[in-house]
């Protein structure tokens, strides 16, 4: 097959693996003032051409239709989840087929028989495979006459899973992010109350989703392309080469964000195989916060990590530390989530809340406009509106440790880049409150600060997000961190990873 072919495993091929470090001096990346170090806080630091923000998968799924449409060497997914049976476009009927991205995979292939398609998914466990509705092998029957190659990849260790989500087309073009390709994930920036866009094969409307996309060309999204062929060598044994095409496979009517603009590519990977872990996500979390002067945003499905707790505490408690304003989903939507996550949640807020004596720290859950929890999916950290963060890591422990993640950080290195990352900050902020992001940026230059700003909104769709006092139950959850392991060594011994609550613990001594 052209585009990605399978080579012997013994031959010698000119890739980069994972693992190894790349010469920064070749890339052009200035690293003497660059929060982005490669072998301490990321992996590598390439050059993206051209790169776009897609905010929701609304503007994802229809980039990402038109990229696949301009395939004509290579398609490798790498997914948490996938279902074939998602429509791209959302205003197709849930009875055209021909809209399924099963059957648009397929017909790329028949309409061109060099691409090759290439699919790996995570090999979920039959709990959560019941959870999302779609079980991964039936996928399988999807692709059975191999005109697309489709894999579930196992956890190296019981309870990890693989959650990257990356995509890249030709070698030349990748995405990167939070989103998932379900049938339950697409949603609009308008988050709209029972939007028949976002209903289900079951005629189930799911509850409204915000998601974040990165979309990158050039040396960034050939890197991107090698995590993927290192990735799919370790899971089938077939090491894979690139093949780049003539064409441009940038999607149509995307203009880009950044131009020339520094990328790294950040990793998790578990201790597996003889493999030492990589904890570059983790890293590059914690190097942001200490460095951050004015601002730390951040967009998380979760918040349980105490490293990332102590770190913010830490910033906090210093006199001239940066402002930290929190975005995250009020009640998780899984009851496993509910006691998990939300209840460790709430122990690192209260920590925050006892820290913040300079009154910096905002933490908000999002609504819509009649009140309905928006579920808080994307993975987005912005410092100082000089370095933005889109990936798959939550702000958890496992997602440091104990996952496979991927995210990546873009840090241009002039005025116009940092203007980008901060329109896209009012952007995001503003669509929370209903509002333009001009609009939020006019009132965030009056009160100097983020919080306060989006508090002077009183459009009832941003809610403060507080700690609740738990239950003796819930206490012990979040103290063991149950259900959120750092590492495989530490999956099976919480009493390894025990965190004293900070409600139980002595107040400390005045001065």
């Amino acid at each position: 097959m052209a585009g990605v072919r399978p080579v012997e495993l013994g031959a010698h091929i000119a890739v980069t693996r994972i693992g190894q470090t790349c010469a920064m001096n070749e890339t052009g990346h200035d690293q003497s003032h660059s929060l982005l170090t490669p072998g301490r806080n990321c992996w590598r630091v390439e050059t993206a051409d051209r790169f776009a923000v897609l905010m929701e998968n609304a503007a994802y799924f229809d980039a990402l239709r038109s990229a696949l449409g301009k395939a004509r060497r290579s398609i490798v997914i790498l997914g948490w989840q996938f279902d074939p049976r998602t429509r791209l476009d959302p205003q197709s009927s849930h009875d055209d087929h021909q809209a399924q991205i099963g059957h648009q995979l397929r017909m790329l292939v028949k309409a061109h028989p060099n691409l090759d398609v290439r699919l790996l998914i995570w090999k979920s466990p039959l709990l959560i495979a019941a959870s999302q509705g779609f079980y991964p092998h039936k996928a399988q029957v999807w692709f059975r006459k191999r005109l697309v190659e489709f894999r579930l990849d196992p956890p190296p260790t019981f309870g990890a899973c693989h959650h990257q989500k990356v995509i890249i087309i030709d070698d030349a073009v990748a995405f990167c992010g939070g989103g998932d390709i379900s049938t339950d994930r697409w949603d609009s920036e308008e988050h709209l109350d029972g939007d028949p866009r976002r209903c289900q094969p079951s005629g189930l409307i799911p509850p409204p989703r915000h998601e974040v996309m990165a979309v990158m060309d050039g040396a960034a999204a050939r890197a991107l392309g090698d995590l993927a062929r290192e990735r799919w060598f370790r899971s089938t044994g077939e090491r894979t080469i690139p093949d780049e095409a003539d064409s441009d496979a940038w999607p149509d009517g995307l203009e880009p964000d950044l131009l020339g603009t520094p990328v790294a590519i950040a990793r998790t990977e578990p201790a597996a195989a003889g493999r030492a872990e990589v904890r570059e996500n983790e890293a590059l979390h914690l190097d942001a916060i200490r460095r951050a002067k004015h601002l730390i945003y951040m967009e998380n499905q979760y918040f349980t990590s105490p490293a990332i707790a102590e770190a913010l505490a830490a910033r906090l408690g210093d006199p001239d530390g940066p402002e930290i304003v929190l975005v995250s989903t009020g009640t998780s939507p899984s009851w496993f989530d509910r006691i998990t996550m939300d209840t460790a949640r709430s122990e690192v807020l209260f920590r925050l809340e006892q820290a913040d004596r300079h009154n910096r720290f905002f933490a908000f859950t999002p609504h819509t406009r009649k009140g309905e929890r928006i579920i808080v999916h994307a993975k987005v950290s912005i410092y100082d509106d000089a370095v933005l963060r889109i990936g798959s890591t939550n702000l958890n422990n496992r997602s440091f440790g104990f996952d496979t993640e991927c995210d990546i950080a873009a840090e241009p290195a002039d005025a116009a880049g940092r203007d980008a990352i901060r329109r896209f900050r009012h952007r995001t902020i503003g669509h929370w409150i209903g509002i333009d992001g001009e609009a939020f940026a006019a009132v965030e230059a009056v009160t100097g600060k983020v919080g306060e700003a989006i508090h002077r909104f009183d459009t009832g769709r941003m809610k403060v997000l507080g700690a609740e006092p738990p239950s003796r139950i819930e206490r012990v959850i979040a103290e063991f961190q149950l259900g959120d392991p750092t590492s495989t060594r530490d999956a099976f011994r919480p009493w390894k990873r025990r965190s004293r609550s900070h409600r139980t613990l002595p107040a400390p001594r005045e001065s």
